[in-house]
């Protein structure tokens, strides 16, 4: 295993992360960007920081639909990869999302469950706190998170996934207040074998963090439509504050 505290810097900067979720719906993705952004009422040239942006799928959509667009991930090999679609109103940077921008945007997203990941409790609220530093007086603050409580009552305990001739074995299970998922793979005569922990936060755990950071919590969606959040029912947590 793995053996790091900081699991998602080691795996997120492996190329079989992007391998494993290569099939992930851009076009649903898309719609999200859209659908937010104009629920958000954005100015139409504004400045957004995609916090923890992977290799850049949301922050090049943002910019094609006419956003200046700041890219931030710990991951030195997603932002290496993501540069490429630079141009005057999008650049990447790494950087990592417990501290401050020392910039202000218009809106702040953490898309796709990039939160949580901490071993060390307290980097959630620096997080929180980074996140409204970086808000300018009339900006927005977005964390769109899995919705633990139908996460966990849905939770697929084995699965194997086969992508581009690799064999990808998936446990699933919940240890010590984390959703955790154990994958194993063999590539090139070589068995490799990685973790991803996530922090099994419910509304009510981010509302206490959201409190402690001074955070207003200004409305919550259950779905990339933004439909009404249902704990039982909801597939996603989105949460918009300032």
């Amino acid at each position: 295993m793995e053996n790091t505290s900081q699991w998602f810097a080691s795996w997120f900067d492996t190329p079989y992360y992007h391998i494993l979720y290569k099939d992930r719906d851009n076009s649903e993705a898309q719609l999200f960007m859209d659908t937010l952004t104009n629920y958000l009422n954005l100015p139409e040239d504004g400045e957004i920081l995609d916090l923890a942006c992977g290799k850049g799928r949301h922050a090049i959509y943002l910019n094609s639909l006419g956003y200046r667009v700041t890219g931030a991930d710990l991951s030195e090999n997603s932002i290496e990869h993501a540069k490429q679609f630079e141009n005057e109103t999008l650049n990447f940077q790494v950087h990592d999302m417990c501290k401050p921008f020392k910039k202000q945007f218009d809106a702040v997203f953490n898309l796709f469950t990039s939160f949580g990941y901490f071993e060390n409790e307290a980097d959630n609220l620096r997080t929180i706190k980074a996140i409204q530093a970086d808000l300018n007086e009339t900006g927005f603050g977005v964390i769109d998170f899995m919705n633990c409580d139908f996460v966990i009552e849905n939770l697929v305990p084995e699965e194997t996934k086969t992508v581009e001739g690799i064999e990808f074995h998936l446990k699933r299970y919940v240890q010590d207040g984390y959703i955790i998922k154990d994958i194993q793979f063999e590539d090139a005569g070589e068995n490799y074998q990685f973790q991803e922990r996530v922090r099994a936060f419910t509304l009510d755990d981010f509302q206490e963090i959201f409190d402690q950071a001074g955070v207003y919590l200004l409305d919550i969606f259950g779905d990339y439509k933004l439909n009404k959040f249902n704990k039982n029912t909801s597939e996603r947590l989105i949460m918009i504050f300032k």
